[in-house]
C-alpha cells in the first residue's frame, strides 16, 4: 500500500537523539509533524521494525518485533502515552490538511490498542507468530535494496531472535479459536518449506563462506523452532482451542471507526451491502442471458473461465493489456499518470509463489535504492497436468486479466503509488492509509473503467460478446467483494456460523467451494475485509456528489487527480478536501 518526505524522513535521528516534543520556533504545523514524526519512531518502528523495512527505512532491518508479554505491555504504554500528547494537540491551529493528519494519528492509536487491548491477537492466533517471522524475513529478500550479503546480514540477525517469538507464543496463547489453530497448522508446511529453499534460494549469489556458516546455522535453528512449534500446536493446542473468533458488535464498530472513519450502523451497512449484492446479481444475471439465453448464469460464468491465453503468453497479455489500459486512460482522460515508466513485469520469485497468483510489488514510501516497482505474476509449474493447468488458468480468463491488470496498476494501485512519489504528502499520509481509499479505489476503478467503455469492442474487446463477458468477470469479482461485506459483519456481530458463511460465498456471491473455503477462513481473521465494496460506494457517492455541485464543470480527471492527491486518507477525509464539507459519506 502507498505509504517520500524532502528530507528521506528523519527517523533515523529522532531514534539518536532526544528532540523536545513541542519546540519552541515554528508554528503548530512544524509542531505537529516533530510529535508524529516521534511517534513514528517511538511508538510504530520501534515495535514493528517489518514495516520499517516494508516502508524503506533500514536502520530497522536487524531487529524484530518483541512477541513477548512484556513487549506487548510496554507497546501498549507508549501508546498511550501518545494518545494523550496527541488529545492534547491544539488542531485550531493547524490548516484542514494537517488537521485531517491529526485525526489520523488519533485513530491509528486508538486501532493499535483496540488490537492490543480488546481484540487481542496476540493471545488467540497461533498464526500470528509464524507467519509473522516468516514476513519480517520476506521483506528482507523481496527487494534488491542493499547487495545480497548486506541484507543476509540483516536477516541472520533477524533470524537468531526468531526462536524467541516461539517462547513468546507459548506463553501467550491462552484459549484460540479452533479456525486459528487449524489456519496456523495449514500455514507451517509452506512456512517450513519457505525457510527450507526459499530463503537459501533468494541468497544463492552470496559467497562469503564464514556468512553462509552462520546462516545455514540459524536458518537451521528457525526451522527447528518452526517444526517444534508445530508439534506444540498439535499435540498441545488443537486439542484445547475452544475460543471465539468473532470480535462483537462493538470492537467492530470501534474498528471500523478507528480505521476507516465509518461510523455508520451496522444495521444500516447490511442494508446497503445486501442493496449492492443484488444489484449485481441482477445485472449478472441480465448480461449472463444475453451472452446465452440457454445457459443458466453460472454455466455462462463456466464459458469465460476457459477464455484464457496459454500459459506461456501470459506475462505478453499482461503486457498488451497495460498498453492498451493506459492508452485508454490517456485518450478518455480519466486519470494523470505521473510517470510513463511502467511496473516491470516478470515471474513471480520462487519464494513468493506460493502465496500469489499476480500481484504489484511496489517500493515503501522511503525506498531509496530499489525504487522499480514489479508486476509479478505466477505461471502453472512444468509438473502440473493438463487438468491442473487449465484450472488454474482459469483465474486469468479475459475478465480476471483486466480486472486483475486495473486493480494492481492501471489505475489502480500502481498509479496511485506513482501520485504517492510524486506529490508533496505528509509523512502521515505516507505511512497510514485507509484500505476504504486504497482498496476501495482499485476496486472501484474496476467498475469505472468499463462503465467508462473500456470493455467496448475495438477497445478492450473484440466483438460484443466477449464485452459482454468481460463485464461478467468484473461482476463476479464485485459479488465475491460484496459477499466478504456481508459474511465479516454478520460472523462477527450476528452469529453466521462457518458452514453458513461458505454457503453464502458460493450461493450469493457465486464462487467455487474452493474459494468460498479460503475467504471464509480469511474472514475470521479479516473482520472488517468489507472495505472493498464499502471503499468502492463511499468513492462512487463523492463522484456523485460532487457532480451535482459542479454541474457541466466536474471533470472525471480532475476528480481523480484531487482524489490522489489525499494520498491514503479515509473517505471522510477526502470529502472534506474536495467538497470542503462533512456530509455522509455512504
Amino acid at each position: 500500500m502507498p505509504k517520500r518526505y524532502s528530507a528521506f524522513f528523519a527517523l533515523g535521528a529522532l531514534l539518536m537523539t532526544a528532540a523536545p516534543l513541542y519546540p519552541q520556533a515554528g508554528n503548530a504545523g512544524a509542531r505537529f509533524r516533530a510529535l508524529a514524526d516521534q511517534y513514528f519512531s517511538d511508538a510504530v518502528f520501534r515495535y514493528s521494525p517489518t514495516e520499517a523495512t516494508s516502508a524503506g527505512l533500514h536502520q530497522y532491518d536487524a531487529k524484530l518485533e518483541d512477541y513477548s508479554r512484556a513487549g506487548i505491555d510496554s507497546q501498549i504504554a507508549t501508546l498511550h502515552q501518545f494518545e494523550v500528547k496527541f488529545d492534547a494537540f491544539p488542531a485550531a491551529g493547524l490548516d484542514r490538511s494537517t488537521q485531517g493528519d491529526l485525526a489520523m494519528v488519533r485513530n491509528n492509536i486508538r486501532g493499535t490498542l483496540l488490537e492490543l487491548e480488546t481484540i487481542r491477537g496476540w493471545e488467540k492466533d497461533p498464526d500470528l507468530y509464524s507467519s509473522g517471522i516468516t514476513g519480517s524475513a520476506f521483506v528482507l529478500m523481496e527487494r534488491k535494496f542493499a547487495p545480497p550479503a548486506e541484507r543476509l546480514r540483516a536477516l541472520i540477525a533477524r533470524e537468531k531472535q526468531m526462536p524467541a517469538a516461539f517462547t513468546a507464543a507459548r506463553q501467550n496463547l491462552k484459549n484460540p479459536p479452533r479456525i486459528y489453530t487449524e489456519i496456523a497448522l495449514q500455514q507451517l508446511p509452506d512456512l517450513i518449506s519457505f525457510f527450507q529453499h526459499d530463503v537459501p534460494e533468494a541468497f544463492h549469489d552470496v559467497t562469503d563462506t564464514a556468512e553462509l556458516a552462520e546462516f545455514h546455522q540459524t536458518n537451521a535453528q528457525v526451522i527447528a523452532a518452526l517444526q517444534s512449534y508445530e508439534g506444540w500446536l498439535k499435540s498441545d493446542v488443537l486439542p484445547r482451542s475452544n475460543g471465539d473468533f468473532r470480535i462483537g458488535a462493538d470492537a467492530f464498530r470501534k474498528k471500523l471507526e478507528y480505521d476507516e472513519m465509518v461510523d455508520t450502523p451496522l444495521d444500516r451497512l447490511l442494508e446497503i451491502g445486501y442493496a449492492d449484492l443484488h444489484k449485481n446479481q441482477a445485472e449478472f444475471q441480465r448480461i449472463a442471458h444475453e451472452v446465452d439465453p440457454s445457459k443458466t448464469p453460472k454455466e455462462v460464468l463456466a464459458e469465460l473461465d476457459a477464455i484464457h491465453p496459454a500459459p506461456g503468453q501470459l506475462l505478453d497479455t499482461f503486457h498488451s493489456t497495460f498498453k492498451s489500459l493506459i492508452a485508454f486512460i490517456n485518450t478518455k482522460h480519466i486519470i494523470t499518470i505521473p510517470s510513463t515508466v511502467e511496473p516491470t513485469l516478470e515471474e513471480t520469485p520462487p519464494f513468493m509463489r506460493a502465496t500469489t497468483q499476480a500481484s504489484m510489488d511496489s517500493p515503501g514510501p522511503f525506498e531509496k535504492h530499489s525504487t522499480t516497482a514489479y508486476f509479478n505474476v505466477t505461471l502453472p509449474e512444468e509438473s502440473w497436468s493438463p487438468h491442473q493447468v487449465s484450472e488454474y488458468m482459469a483465474a486469468f480468463n479475459i475478465g480476471t486479466v483486466i480486472s486483475t491488470a486495473t486493480h494492481e496498476a492501471y489505475p489502480g494501485h500502481y498509479v496511485q503509488f506513482l501520485w504517492v512519489n510524486h506529490s508533496n504528502l505528509s509523512t502521515v499520509r505516507k505511512l497510514i492509509t485507509a484500505n476504504t481509499n486504497v482498496e476501495g479505489w482499485a476496486h472501484y476503478c474496476e467498475q469505472m473503467m468499463l462503465d467508462e467503455g473500456y470493455n467496448q469492442p475495438g477497445i478492450g474487446a473484440k466483438d460484443l460478446r466477449q464485452s459482454r463477458l468481460i463485464r461478467l468477470g468484473q461482476l463476479q469479482d464485485a459479488l465475491l467483494r460484496d459477499a466478504r461485506y456481508i459474511v465479516g459483519i454478520k460472523m462477527h456481530t450476528r452469529g453466521m456460523t462457518l458452514d453458513q458463511a461458505r454457503a453464502f460465498f458460493v450461493q450469493d456471491g457465486y464462487q467455487s467451494p474452493s474459494i468460498a473455503d479460503v475467504e471464509t477462513k480469511r474472514g475470521t481473521a479479516d473482520p472488517t475485509y468489507l472495505y472493498y465494496t464499502l471503499g468502492k460506494l463511499e468513492i462512487l457517492k463523492l463522484r456523485a456528489d460532487l457532480m451535482k455541485k459542479e454541474g457541466s464543470a466536474f471533470s472525471l480527471e480532475k476528480f481523480h487527480d484531487d482524489f490522489m492527491r489525499q494520498g491514503g486518507a479515509p473517505i471522510r477525509i477526502v470529502r472534506q478536501a474536495l467538497l470542503g464539507d462533512n456530509s455522509p459519506t455512504l
